[in-house]
């Protein structure tokens, strides 16, 4: 076992059960479950830059007010030491083991992968830049390189995409054929096999696109004292981007 490892293990023995604990906190009522936290965290420290710390902490415990309270301050600093532990994983490329909730009460009942992987792309999607128009998405069609990145980040989304469902519904939506019966059994099987190390795939290209500094930005970023970008006549600050 890795130290990485190591570090994650230790924290789940010492501290998971506390954190846990914490979550079901009534001035937690909001936070997100442990599973939908690893999953959240694993999106929000990937993309073109990291969710900063503040703002992920509010996503999951709920708000701004949660982290006030005496739980949310000690459920803050377990998630801190947990975010710094799963990080080091996907750092080191070691795909990390999925906190899952089995999907009912029986014993023997699978892994519930549906909340961890919504979750993750709950993370995407709060990202400050979508991760493809970082990419540069609009000149894919002139560029091999573009189109190649752009490849390489739908295939490692795949098995997300295939667990929540939004594989199928694209599928049928544009009329084209979805596996049934076994044949979906296995995909879905191979999907959740693949979840792991899709993820950890994810993290590192976007650190090596981050350490390229390739990532582009088509109109710059707005900042807090310019109208917000929505319309409403307000300040960024005092609109959209209020923290």
């Amino acid at each position: 076992m890795s130290e990485e490892s190591t570090v994650q293990a230790q924290l789940a023995d010492e501290q998971l059960d506390r954190l846990e604990t914490l979550l079901d906190d009534p001035a937690l009522s909001e936070a997100m479950r442990l599973d939908e936290i690893q999953g959240y965290l694993c999106a929000a420290l990937s993309g073109p830059q990291a969710i900063p710390e503040d703002d992920w902490l509010a996503d999951v415990l709920g708000s701004e007010e949660a982290l006030e309270s005496e739980a949310g301050r000690e459920a803050a600093e377990l998630l801190r030491a947990f975010a710094v532990a799963l990080e080091a994983e996907l750092v080191a490329g070691e795909p990390p083991v999925l906190l899952l909730y089995p999907k009912n009460d029986d014993e023997d009942s699978p892994s519930d992968y549906l909340p961890w992987c919504q979750a993750y792309l709950a993370g995407v999607d709060a990202a400050e830049e979508d991760w493809f128009e970082a990419l540069g998405e609009e000149d894919a069609e002139d560029d091999e390189e573009i189109r190649d990145e752009i490849t390489y980040l739908d295939e490692r989304l795949f098995p997300l995409m295939v667990l929540t469902g939004e594989a199928e519904s694209a599928a049928r939506e544009h009329g084209e054929e979805w596996p049934e019966d076994e044949e979906l059994d296995q995909v879905n099987n191979e999907c959740e096999e693949d979840l792991p190390q899709a993820v950890t795939d994810i993290y590192r290209f976007w650190l090596a696109k981050r350490g390229n500094q390739t990532i582009r930005r088509d109109e710059p970023k707005v900042g807090r004292n310019d109208p917000c970008p929505c319309g409403s006549g307000k300040k960024f600050k005092q609109c959209c981007g209020v923290n």
